[in-house]
């Protein structure tokens, strides 16, 4: 582990354990977890507002974000972490974007263990309060106007923080999507991990509890009826042109989705996990 922590650190399994949410947040899902997550992004702000916002304290926000969707019903699962955990050199995680879920949680499945940052949409750093929590991330930020500018930003940007020791995660859809359509899901993963000369790790994820909003797309209802899944795949150094490499992530991602809604076709009655 990098640092010590106060709370427990997942070093290959996580699964919630049920316990009674009670009737009140039942009833108001996503009102409770606003209520609790909105005053985590608080907190984290003003830390980095003033420079004091460190990879312990984000680890410590996601850790407190995961428990406040547990708290409404929520249940999540974590598997295969130690496909990551055991590179002892940085990586390319390279996984599917479905809601801003996972934004929030990887951090907590992952910092403790390794230097982290994300390629980011440039919006996230322009939102109120919660830009300082970014920006002190240290992320690669691309326009998504420009694609050959992102891709040069992400192969230069994102080459300069693995020299500096950073992991970094690549959602290469160019948006959020509930269903995954490989044909949307590009390689700049794999092409900055070969230029780097660092290994991919996949990741395939399922966060669709946390759904995309009317009027502000980030703050979307809350259905705990869904469960949360992440899957790290086993690590691949690139080879050649790296379109093996690329097949062998779309095909992970691909395999958990549709064992995880085989599972839960129902998902209403969606527990436990299977």
């Amino acid at each position: 582990m990098r640092f010590e922590l106060d709370f427990p650190v997942i070093q290959d399994q996580y699964q919630t354990t049920p316990k009674d949410t009670g009737r009140f947040r039942k009833t108001f899902p996503s009102l409770c977890f606003y209520k609790k997550v909105l005053g985590v992004v608080q907190r984290a702000a003003s830390l980095a507002k003033k420079g004091n916002y460190h990879d312990s304290d984000w680890c410590r926000s996601s850790y407190d974000t995961l428990k406040a969707l547990e708290s409404i019903g929520t249940h999540a699962r974590v598997d295969n972490l130690q496909n990551l955990i055991s590179l002892k050199e940085p990586c390319i995680i390279i996984g599917n974007h479905m809601s801003t879920l996972e934004t929030f949680l990887l951090p907590y499945l992952i910092c403790p263990h390794k230097k982290l940052t994300f390629v980011i949409k440039e919006a996230l750093i322009s939102y109120p309060v919660f830009k300082h929590v970014m920006i002190s991330r240290n992320p690669v930020v691309v326009g998504r106007s420009n694609p050959k500018q992102d891709f040069l930003t992400v192969l230069n940007e994102g080459v300069k923080r693995i020299e500096e020791g950073y992991s970094v995660v690549v959602f290469p859809q160019t948006t959020r999507m509930l269903e995954f359509d490989r044909s949307l899901f590009n390689s700049m993963g794999v092409k900055l991990a070969r230029k780097a000369g660092v290994p991919v790790v996949p990741l395939a994820l399922k966060t669709d509890c946390w759904g995309n909003g009317t009027f502000v797309k980030d703050l979307g209802r809350i259905d705990p009826n869904k469960n949360i899944h992440f899957e790290f795949g086993k690590p691949m150094s690139i080879e050649g042109n790296g379109k093996n490499q690329q097949e062998r992530v779309i095909a992970h991602i691909e395999n958990c989705l549709t064992r995880w809604n085989n599972n839960n076709r129902d998902q209403r009655t969606n527990r436990p996990f299977n």
